[in-house]
């Protein structure tokens, strides 16, 4: 894993990368690019670090900040998984799931 951070770190300044977990009913995400979609079982985010798609229970977005990137999620958590190049057919499937 420290290999993933390291090769980040010489392509110049990137965003900071944080998930806190606080007692599994509140996520505070860091490093958000966009939030691509979310409903109360299911939240896709663009991180720095490759999208997160988060899955619980009566989720919803308790605080947006656009500009500094950060993302408050409140609800019961399920779920985190980081989609990218390395789980291929994983990441295609969750998308067509998404997108029907």
């Amino acid at each position: 894993m420290s290999q993933y951070y390291e090769s980040n770190s010489t392509k110049g300044t990137v965003q900071e990368h944080d998930v806190v977990m606080r007692g599994r009913r509140l996520l505070e995400i860091t490093g958000v690019k966009q939030v691509e979609s979310f409903d109360n079982e299911e939240f896709l985010l663009e991180t720095v670090m490759g999208f997160l798609a988060i899955k619980g229970e009566n989720l919803t977005m308790k605080n947006l900040d656009v500009d500094k990137g950060v993302v408050s999620i409140k609800g019961k958590i399920f779920d985190l998984v980081y989609i990218d190049d390395h789980s291929g057919e994983k990441a295609k499937g969750f998308f067509s799931k998404l997108f029907r």
